[in-house]
């Protein structure tokens, strides 16, 4: 997976507003298909309609996911997929603030017909703007591409933490997979993991195997799935999930250094939250900064047909 991720899409974020202006609507979500795939992408407003009924508010991203072969919502109903859910600095804030991505303001737009975009102008507090897009690629992959420009120097320790969530609807097993090693074992022979953590918060989070990266943060700080490491170190940026047959493989670029999180009971009991981090060090104000990740489901039959299946958008 290299360097050259999304180039196909449009960098000026100018050019991308002027072009949605004239398909933006009143509705807090955008439909999208393609191939075997629907995806609903909502805001953070409330809904309760036949398309999203009894969706809550403060959870946007893409709140129904389904596929030809399953027509059952991967995600809790109430709450979403791919969600941008923590602005967070390491230092111990208020719920409000370290959730603020759910109370700020968000705007949708789609963008053309496999496309949708949020916005979500400076947030009060840390003052980062925010762009979000989803597009449905040929193959049914989601692609979704953050492009955020913090605006004041409101990060006390110098760094910038996102994180993102995924609350899956009552899995068959509440785990991930992914290959890596154990994490005190640097010549260990990579292999695959079953991901499990005991409880929310403990063992939840898998960093690349060369990510040493120290990022200070308060003792008492309360996200306890960001900072909680795990026994394992992963080789390759990419994990599965099953649920009800179906495969939820997100995908990463190696020089994002994503760290993987997970919690069995995030969207409550029986419901684990599948999650990543994407951390900015040392960022510049009125810098405008780039994330892209791709997400596929699909039926799961096989480990090596996930992996078979994956291939093309883990090499892109």
């Amino acid at each position: 997976m290299g360097m050259r991720w999304g180039m196909h899409i449009v960098t000026e974020l100018m050019i991308l507003s002027a072009l949605c202006s004239s398909l933006a609507g009143s509705e807090a979500y955008v439909v999208l298909e393609r191939g075997d795939i629907r995806a609903v992408i909502v805001n953070n407003e409330p809904v309760d309609d036949k398309v999203l009924p009894g969706h809550r508010g403060g959870y946007s991203g893409v709140a129904y996911l389904t596929h030809r072969s399953q027509n059952k919502n991967l995600f809790v109903p109430s709450y979403a997929g791919l969600n941008f859910e923590h602005i967070h600095d390491g230092t111990t804030q208020p719920r409000e603030i370290l959730f603020e991505p759910r109370q700020a303001p968000m705007e949708i737009k789609q963008v053309d017909q496999h496309t949708a975009q949020l916005h979500q102008p400076p947030t009060p507090h840390w003052q980062l703007e925010s762009w979000l897009r989803y597009r449905l690629l040929a193959d049914g992959a989601i692609e979704m591409t953050l492009e955020c420009v913090p605006h004041a120097r409101t990060f006390k320790n110098g760094y910038i933490g996102l994180f993102f969530a995924s609350y899956i609807d009552r899995p068959e097993s509440l785990d991930i997979h992914f290959l890596g090693r154990p994490a005190n074992d640097n010549d260990a022979t990579t292999q695959w993991i079953r991901g499990v953590t005991p409880a929310h918060g403990e063992l939840s989070t898998h960093l690349a195997a060369d990510d040493n990266r120290d990022f200070p943060h308060d003792t008492d700080f309360p996200l306890t799935l960001v900072f909680n490491t795990s026994n394992y170190r992963y080789s390759e940026p990419w994990y599965y999930g099953v649920s009800h047959g179906m495969a939820f493989v997100p995908m990463f670029r190696p020089e994002d250094h994503v760290r993987l999180s997970q919690s069995p009971s995030g969207g409550g009991k029986g419901n684990p939250a599948w999650d990543f981090q994407w951390f900015i060090p040392q960022y510049e104000v009125g810098k405008r900064y780039r994330f892209v990740m791709r997400a596929m489901y699909l039926p799961f039959k096989s480990r090596e047909q996930v992996v078979q299946a994956t291939a093309a958008n883990r090499a892109q």
